[in-house]
């Protein structure tokens, strides 16, 4: 298929990540990315400020499978927490979730979540990072134990899920919806664009 517009072919599109909230989020706009993730090793990358730490992380992840195909379109994300200018990423066992969430009720936090793509046939990347303003509850010790106890704040960023058990527990959201879980649709529009595709070219690309 090809955008009309750029007369540039629709490349493959390759998700560097394990997340299957970005892939779902991919499939419900009708893009069927191809799976890769990088298991990049986060710990090589040790920056205080959030937009440098998750731009950085997330073009890692994208180069890091970029051998592994040629003329694609790679996509690398990575998200963070920022909550009273401390960065958090995701909870390393339970009591640390409790904690954190027992820090972060009844406050506000700003979710980044970096943005690369790496476009193998023109041979370009373009890195971005989206934030999105997150406003807690106030939920009691009881309720932040039994969400814990899910296990799913163990698997996010900001430690909880707004697309599951998490969203019971965030009053409202400031900016981009899916950015809180993981990857901004508008935003990827705008870099499909910049790089001269047309996002609706990109449904259902994989036959």
């Amino acid at each position: 298929m090809v955008n009309p517009k750029s007369q540039i072919p629709n490349p493959k599109l390759v998700l560097a990540s394990a997340s299957p909230a970005r892939r779902r989020l991919l499939q419900t706009a009708g893009i069927e990315a191809v799976v890769c993730p990088s298991d990049f090793d986060e710990s090589q990358v040790d920056l205080s400020d959030p937009v440098e730490l998750v731009q950085t992380l997330a073009q890692r992840k994208a180069e890091t499978v970029a051998s592994q195909f040629a003329d694609a379109l790679l996509l690398g994300c990575d998200s963070v927490l920022s909550l009273a200018g401390e960065i958090h990423g995701k909870p390393a066992d339970a009591s640390e979730a409790i904690a954190r969430w027992q820090m972060m009720r009844g406050g506000v936090g700003d979710l980044y979540t970096g943005h690369a793509l790496i476009d193998q046939k023109q041979g370009k990347t373009l890195v971005r990072c989206q934030v999105t303003r997150v406003y807690f509850a106030n939920a009691s010790d009881r309720q932040i134990e039994a969400y814990v106890a899910s296990g799913e704040p163990l698997n996010c960023a900001g430690c909880f899920a707004l697309e599951g058990k998490g969203s019971l527990f965030i009053e409202k959201i400031e900016g981009c919806h899916s950015n809180v879980i993981g990857l901004s649709m508008p935003l990827l529009r705008e870099m499909l664009g910049e790089l001269e595709y047309d996002v609706t070219n990109f449904w259902q690309s994989l036959d």
